[in-house]
């Protein structure tokens, strides 16, 4: 596991959690920021994953 593996996963919890405090409090600003973070964590994540595979792969 790399850094952007984990920090892409902390990203999208928190931008699921602050979508849900958006939904709560009635804030579509803090819905679609909560939405942003989301995808952002995503595409992090996705790209440590990648690295990760490229990793494997020089190793065989």
């Amino acid at each position: 596991m790399n850094k952007d593996q984990i920090k892409g996963a902390a990203k999208d919890a928190a931008g699921k959690l602050q979508q849900k405090a958006g939904e709560v409090v009635g804030s579509t600003s803090q819905q679609a920021k909560g939405l942003e973070k989301q995808v952002e964590g995503k595409v992090q994540k996705s790209y440590g994953d990648a690295r990760e595979a490229a990793k494997d792969i020089q190793r065989r």
